[in-house]
């Protein structure tokens, strides 16, 4: 099996664009549309392994059971996760359907950061942070990672959230597993904008 592993990393190295529209694929079907795929996810958001494996190989991703377990362990921004039985695979965040977690409430650091670009600056002045279609708003513990999420639709732009005085309000906050701080919203008085 060792083996077999290390020869899946080394296809994922020398495929990325095939890792990364496997992943993103996945990233679809666990986080938004499994119909996409044919198959169904449970409350947790849970799909079987065996189960997803023939939905991918029905549309083009065929896996093996470990080049999957390598792309769950080597996703950069780690989505993925099986369950402790390691039969159930599931995206930690990021979901746009509703879907039971079972995270509990977490205190996290008194700031967060959010990246995004300029073109959405007015609203959040507005609106604050909203889920917008998913079930969280998504926030970074640190400002590197804020940038590069922002990154992802141009030039970015960093808020801080103030997350100590949303907690003194009665706002909850919860932990994914690969990291990514939830919350339901951000009203516009906890966020500071850059100069």
């Amino acid at each position: 099996m060792f083996l077999h592993i290390r020869r899946s990393a080394v296809f994922w190295r020398t495929m990325p664009s095939s890792y990364t529209r496997t992943s993103k694929f996945m990233s679809l079907v666990l986080r938004h549309r499994p119909e996409a795929a044919g198959v169904s996810l449970d409350a947790n958001g849970y799909v079987a392994v065996e189960t997803l494996l023939a939905a991918l190989a029905r549309n083009g991703h065929a896996l093996s059971r470990e080049a999957l377990g390598e792309l769950v362990a080597t996703n950069d921004k780690k989505r993925f996760a099986f369950d402790e039985t390691g039969t159930l695979i599931r995206a930690v965040q990021g979901h746009s359907r509703e879907v039971d977690l079972g995270l509990e409430p977490a205190a996290p650091p008194d700031l967060l950061f959010h990246g995004t670009v300029e073109k959405f600056l007015a609203s959040i002045r507005e609106e604050g942070l909203k889920p917008r279609g998913r079930q969280f708003v998504h926030l970074s513990g640190d400002h590197a990672t804020a940038v590069a999420v922002g990154r992802r639709r141009g030039a970015p732009v960093v808020l801080t959230i103030d997350t100590a005085s949303m907690r003194g309000e009665g706002h909850a906050f919860y932990l994914a597993e690969n990291g990514v701080w939830l919350t339901e919203v951000v009203p516009p008085a906890f966020i500071s904008l850059p100069e």
